[in-house]
């Protein structure tokens, strides 16, 4: 058994899709990080970060004590390791997968995110930073659309963690959304993993988890996010 600490974000549905396509028994912890729940000290104990998502596995290979990981990428990494899945076992493909898994984390994620977070949820229009990071994005995915050419998906004909860590920072901004026209290739690439029955499961759990998924924000919600600090006592 897998607990799940989840709230439905591309880095939440990074790990959900991870287990649905596995079939791992898993249940899910709600972190409602719209009201702080980032911030108690049971998640901290796991995620000192104060970011989701984190997992606690409760029958390690190593049959030792409950483990706990935190940062979505050290859990899909963790995972496929676990389970022997979405990672080849050859050191080439094991090292063009972890390249793009960390391509991922270290780029299209915090950049898309920022994009977001200026397009979006910023209390004022900043064009530098609009601009900014909208160039960045439209580079990263024609960096992604290049890789893609000829291969089914990011390191070949396999679905691998690289995937499940990509796919969910796609057009994740239906406020902002982005023009996909130049990019073919990630377009057929992300209605391939949207046709899987794995992620259709994932993300049904987006509403079931936070029926509010969607609705605006309030200024006490995006403090909480924004404000870089525990709620107020």
């Amino acid at each position: 058994m897998i607990d799940l600490h989840y709230w439905p974000t591309p880095n939440g549905h990074k790990v959900t899709l991870f287990l649905e396509e596995a079939g791992l028994e898993y249940r899910i912890h709600p972190v409602d990080i719209g009201k702080g729940a980032q911030f108690e000290p049971d998640f901290l104990a796991i995620s000192p970060n104060n970011k989701m998502p984190a997992i606690v596995d409760h029958a390690p290979a190593d049959a030792g004590a409950p483990q706990s990981v935190f940062e979505s990428g050290a859990i899909l990494l963790y995972l496929a390791e676990k389970t022997g899945r979405f990672l080849p076992a050859d050191a080439r493909g094991r090292t063009a997968t972890l390249e793009w898994l960390f391509w991922q984390m270290a780029g299209l994620g915090p950049m898309t995110g920022q994009y977001g977070h200026f397009n979006v949820y910023a209390p004022e229009k900043i064009p530098y930073a609009i601009e900014r990071y909208t160039k960045e994005v439209q580079r990263l995915l024609g960096v992604l659309d290049k890789r893609l050419a000829g291969r089914a998906f990011i390191t070949g004909d396999d679905y691998t963690i690289a995937d499940m860590a990509a796919y969910p920072w796609i057009n994740v901004y239906d406020k902002a959304p982005l023009d996909l026209g130049p990019f073919p290739e990630v377009r057929r690439w992300q209605a391939a993993i949207a046709a899987r029955p794995a992620t259709q499961r994932a993300y049904a759990l987006s509403k079931q988890v936070n029926p509010d998924a969607g609705k605006p924000m309030s200024e006490e919600e995006k403090a909480l996010l924004f404000g870089q600090g525990p709620r107020p006592a």
